[in-house]
């Protein structure tokens, strides 16, 4: 593939999930993700920061959660729209579990990269919490919303990439958020 083909980003998204599945994240240089999608170390920087952040692009979900919460109608309950803002996720992730489960793959194979995920959950926090505290939500009341509703997120997440009957996100996301009301109602 010659470097004026479309999708730079992607093939190197591409060409670094299987480097990393093939040899291991450590083991994987940029040079060799970027001859494997045809293109430059130069062209890689010009899309990443480094070779992590091709795991870690979360800013497109983060934006999409975001205005999710602020499209929500005004009546909503902070966790009403934080469950919208996560379900509207599910269609971002529909054509994606393949490349999810390979992606969790490979991040479970390396502690640094788990830490990073933990960060990226943190930091789609932090988004959702800022969302709520633009929607007149008190600052303490949007940071626990939040992080409840990441909780959920992740859990359910986790649940469908191992999810053999091909349930959408929504469907986790709904079952996660039933299993913790059950636990905080008796």
């Amino acid at each position: 593939m010659g470097r004026w083909e479309p999708d730079a980003q992607g093939r190197l998204e591409q060409a670094a999930l299987e480097l990393y599945l093939e040899h291991g994240f450590d083991r994987t240089t940029v040079a060799e993700i970027a001859a494997r999608a045809g293109l430059t170390e130069r062209t890689f920087f010009r899309h990443f920061a480094d070779k992590r952040e091709v795991l870690f692009r979360g800013e497109v979900l983060a934006n999409a959660m975001a205005a999710a919460v602020d499209a929500a109608p005004e009546s909503t309950a902070p966790l009403d729209a934080v469950v919208a803002a996560l379900e509207s996720t599910s269609d971002f992730f529909a054509d994606r579990r393949q490349h999810a489960r390979q992606r969790q793959v490979v991040i479970n194979a390396n502690p640094a990269l788990q830490e990073r995920e933990l960060i990226k959950l943190a930091s789609l926090a932090a988004t959702m919490a800022d969302a709520l505290r633009r929607r007149g939500v008190a600052s303490a009341t949007a940071s626990l919303v939040a992080e409840a509703g990441i909780a959920v997120f992740k859990v359910a997440f986790e649940s469908w990439l191992v999810d053999d009957a091909e349930d959408s996100l929504a469907e986790h996301i709904r079952t996660s958020l039933d299993d913790l009301r059950s636990a905080t109602h008796p």
